[in-house]
């Protein structure tokens, strides 16, 4: 088939070369668009589920610290805010719109709102596992990141009705991806930046594995970093820029894919779901491409690319 290969962790410098491959994306689209809402709120760091100090990722208060032993209820609002509105915003706007969603689902959090994962079902969108809780994998040994994967796909299966196909832990550690294929319910990882394509590894038995890699860049993400997105103006030229530039690259026989990164609460904002809105309304416009779930992405390179 040409694809990439790799073994489990060695690094591969090479990928698929100077000229790609077709992916042979569903009715000939130049280019596979994917959408995925990270719903995280309620599975972050907090003393009051027995961490050791407070969360301080990823919210408006940029650059904060985690506080040992406390309780930061300033963090823990702007996470509530997530769930209580920010998703159901986004919801509507893809909803309305009758376009498919991945979500990256922590399992404790997914726990904490039946609601809205009955709400994620309904419109059909894939629920893929974001571990059981948002941590640093890094930080666990591997029989405790091993249980919590376990965990997780217990959690997400009583809370969603159905197993999880995809996963990503989003903060890994150097077990991650060999716990994942252990674990043998999934279909596919997500814990890559390395490509605009899904590329296949291999198990400890020499079995093909797939990667749909993720995005750190066409992220609502970088709201809340330095150096990040300061408007809606900025994140929608940058979703334009990215999205005409692999556009054009499908126009000219390399077809690819298009991760876009998205949090409750952070374009759940009314400030920032208009700059969503404007680019769902730009894509509009195009006939030629297929906006899909990861799992059906998934599916589709095994139906066309599995190695031999």
């Amino acid at each position: 088939m040409g694809e990439s290969e790799q073994k489990n962790g060695n690094r591969d410098f090479v990928g698929y070369g100077r000229k790609s491959i077709d992916p042979q994306w569903p009715a000939g689209a130049k280019l596979a668009v994917q959408f995925v809402v990270n719903y995280e709120e309620g599975g972050e760091s907090c003393v009051l589920d027995g961490d050791p100090a407070s969360e301080h990722l990823l919210s408006e208060i940029v650059g904060a610290a985690p506080w040992p032993g406390q309780r930061n209820q300033n963090m823990e609002s702007l996470y509530e805010y997530g769930s209580r509105a920010g998703f159901w915003r986004l919801h509507r706007e893809f909803t309305e719109r009758n376009l498919p969603v991945t979500v990256f689902g922590v399992a404790a959090a997914m726990a904490r709102n039946p609601e809205a994962v009955q709400a994620m079902n309904e419109a059909g969108w894939e629920i893929a596992s974001h571990g059981y809780r948002w941590l640093e994998y890094k930080d666990f040994d591997k029989e405790e990141e091993r249980r919590h994967i376990h965990d997780a796909v217990k959690v997400h299966t009583e809370t969603a009705g159905e197993r999880p196909y995809g996963m990503y832990q989003g903060k890994p550690s150097d077990n991650t991806l060999e716990l994942v294929m252990e674990e043998g319910g999934f279909l596919y990882s997500a814990d890559s930046y390395a490509d605009d394509l899904p590329y296949w590894t291999q198990t400890k038995e020499g079995k093909p594995f797939l990667i749909v890699p993720y995005t750190l860049d066409a992220n609502d993400m970088r709201f809340a970093t330095p150096q990040g997105f300061n408007s809606g103006d900025q994140f929608f030229t940058y979703l334009k820029d990215a999205f005409d530039t692999l556009y054009r690259e499908g126009q000219e026989g390399s077809p690819k894919m298009m991760s876009i990164g998205l949090h409750c609460r952070l374009v759940g904002k009314p400030g920032r779901i208009a700059s969503l809105r404007r680019f769902l309304d730009y894509i509009s416009g195009f006939e030629d491409i297929w906006v899909a779930r990861r799992v059906d992405i998934a599916k589709h390179w095994y139906e066309n690319h599995l190695p031999m």
